[in-house]
């Protein structure tokens, strides 16, 4: 038997890897690989596995993990940041979605108890691939990735009921066994025990544990509180997967979650593979060749049925058409906690054989084309956006909501995105006295822009008539500062099409988007990704004295050669001024007997009365950098100090000693 078991494992490693490897070359997530492995040597296709029934335990344990990680991760402050757009959006989802999949399957004859079980399953989306793409895309902080993600978020939280009702479904076709106020009951007092434990008794042990500075120690204790509440779930009705989730959350507030997570999840990553490939063992290949008919015509119907009810939300919620249909399409199939909800509904016998077949080939055909489908979206919200008859019929959504009249600017700054760069950029805009309008398409930054008295437009910058409403023709520059690369670019050729003359700022996360941006049309982009490591860098030459003309210097110079010197051999910088029209980096020693000397910077208010900055002291070969009022001016110390050429000037005489 041990053989046997091994030898499975073998087979299910050997299979998941090749299967695996093939679908990342064609984009497809590896956990549908494993499925497809399963399948293959499940009992339809090759029956290469021996021992089903111990697959089926490692996979069972591989459920526990993947919930109880999940339950590590959740985190009630996060959820609370984004409250709003997980319960307004992910509500409305959820119960459009649920409630047409139940009148669907009224409608053909299925039992009551089955039609909303299968609602539960197709309102739920996957996480894991949905999250995935987007990141890979570099769209998860855009308006529909964000909205996409707190949808994700409540489906998540959403599933936990859904888990726990499957019991109570199953016992409507066969009658109660017990009252239902009793088992409520039950769930009810496990929980509360859970919230006492996690509030005190759980940071105690955890701290207890932790005190030993022993890996082994922590990870034995915190499986075997995984497993420990699983099983006691199990005694109030619930199932082992969600009696792990529950624990995963008992630990999720303490502050050792994180290092709980670290250990956890390369255990987690080998069994989640054993349950994917046990699901893929259940799939009947050749019901799949036998009604194939039928497989796509639910297909149709899923992916629409999921489109419209995801699209729902963002259009409730007062978003523009092309963060509607991504986000629509971004949520177009059924999730990964789905076949955990399905697999519990067939051991509970709430599902026929044939529909669990037809449910197992439309989810993982709905999970396999939803990178395309991303990939696609942005054309076909083009297409929308741009065509005569939705201008039409949704003029608001295609294009702009103005409730005010147009005002004519010229010479001004347009703004396209209101997140926090272009917060910052207007209000330095009108602390310069510089004319601007803005434009966002997010519905809360909207609002908070006009209650504060912000010239925004809301609208989608990438149909033209939104930007000629904010007058991009007259514009003396422009700033795309959103967090989409595929809207960036489209929104940089039409600016470019539309004024010519334009300069024109792009921001971008990554390196690789620069030279396409400037193609486009952008005379400057700013590339996220390298700043930041300017930045660091900065502060690293900043601590160990380097003088800060010549940090500004190799920045300047990095900039202008497009960030090229941060992937290859930088040569130092040569000392020099730092050439800025009008500004000026100097050195100056202070004598003895100078009217500052044995003064603090406090007392003398160099920058209040003279509008000198003082931006290092350097005093017997040290470095003291960001000098604050409390630093006292010695005879012989080497100031730097940045300000205009006239205004240090001016202040000269009082590091003379003839001041």
């Amino acid at each position: 038997m041990e053989l046997a078991i091994l030898y499975d494992i073998l087979i299910i490693f050997g299979l998941s890897l090749l299967v695996g490897l093939l679908f990342s070359r064609i984009r497809i997530p590896p956990m549908i690989g494993y499925i497809v492995a399963g399948a293959i040597a499940g009992p339809s296709v090759l029956s290469l596995i021996r021992s089903p029934a111990q697959v089926d335990v490692l996979a069972e344990i591989g459920i526990i993990l993947l919930l109880f990680s999940i339950g590590l991760e959740f985190s009630f402050r996060q959820l609370w940041e984004i409250k709003g757009l997980v319960l307004k959006g992910g509500s409305i989802q959820v119960l459009l979605a649920t409630a047409f999949t139940i009148a669907i399957a009224f409608i053909i004859g299925r039992p009551w108890n089955e039609a909303v079980l299968l609602g539960f399953v197709v309102s739920l989306s996957s996480t894991a691939v949905v999250l995935k793409v987007l990141h890979d895309r570099g769209e998860l902080d855009s308006p529909h990735g964000r909205l996409s993600l707190g949808i994700l978020i409540f489906q998540d939280l959403v599933a936990i009921p859904m888990m726990m009702a499957v019991p109570f479904l199953a016992e409507v076709g066969a009658g109660f066994t017990e009252p239902l106020y009793f088992v409520l009951l039950k769930d009810l007092l496990l929980v509360i025990i859970l919230i006492a434990a996690a509030k005190w008794v759980m940071p105690w042990l955890l701290f207890q544990i932790a005190r030993t500075r022993s890996s082994e120690l922590f990870l034995l204790f915190v499986v075997s509180v995984c497993f420990g509440v699983a099983w006691l779930a199990s005694f109030a009705g619930l199932s082992l997967a969600m009696g792990a989730l529950l624990a995963g959350l008992l630990i999720s507030e303490s502050e050792f979650s994180h290092q709980a997570i670290g250990r956890i999840v390369p255990f987690r990553d080998i069994f989640t593979a054993f349950f994917f490939v046990s699901i893929g063992m259940l799939l009947d290949v050749g019901f799949f060749f036998d009604h194939v008919g039928l497989v796509l015509v639910f297909l149709a119907i899923i992916l629409l049925l999921k489109f419209l009810t995801s699209a729902a939300a963002p259009v409730i919620l007062g978003y523009q058409m092309r963060t509607i249909i991504l986000a629509g399409i971004a949520l177009a199939q059924i999730g990964e906690f789905s076949f955990i909800i399905t697999k519990s509904a067939l051991d509970f016998g709430i599902l026929s054989h044939e529909v669990y077949q037809v449910f197992l080939i439309v989810a993982l055909s709905t999970m396999a084309l939803t990178p395309f489908l991303i990939a696609s979206g942005p054309s076909f919200a083009g297409f929308i956006c741009s065509h005569s008859l939705f201008m039409r019929l949704f003029p608001a959504r295609c294009q702009w909501v103005a409730r005010e009249e147009r005002v004519v600017r010229s010479g001004h700054l347009v703004i396209i995105g209101y997140g926090v760069n272009g917060k910052n950029l207007a209000r330095a805009a009108k602390i310069g006295g510089i004319e601007y309008a803005i434009i966002d398409m997010n519905p809360d930054s909207i609002r908070q822009a006009r209650n504060e008295g912000e010239p925004i437009i809301y609208g989608d910058a990438t149909t033209e008539g939104v930007l000629e409403h904010a007058g991009i023709e007259n514009a003396r520059i422009a700033v795309v500062a959103i967090n989409d690369p595929v809207a960036t670019r489209r929104i940089v050729g039409l600016c470019r099409q539309k004024n010519p003359g334009i300069f024109l700022v792009a921001r971008t996360r990554y390196l690789i988007e620069v030279p396409v941006l400037r193609e486009i049309g952008a005379d400057e982009v700013i590339p996220e990704e390298f700043e930041t490591s300017i930045e660091i860098f900065t502060r690293v030459l900043q601590a160990y004295g380097i003088p800060s003309h010549s940090i500004e210097r190799l920045v300047r110079d990095i900039r202008a050669d497009s960030y090229q010197a941060l992937r290859s051999t930088v040569a130092p910088p040569s000392e020099g001024s730092l050439d800025i029209p009008g500004m000026d980096v100097r050195e100056v020693t202070v004598e003895e007997g100078s009217p500052i000397a044995g003064k603090t910077l406090g007392e003398i208010l160099l920058k209040k009365k003279y509008g000198v900055t003082v931006l290092a002291v350097r005093r017997n070969g040290a470095l003291i950098p960001h000098p604050d009022g409390t630093c006292a001016i010695r005879a012989g110390d080497i100031t730097i100090l940045t300000g205009t050429i006239e205004k240090i000037e001016e202040s000269l005489p009082l590091f003379s000693a003839q001041g």
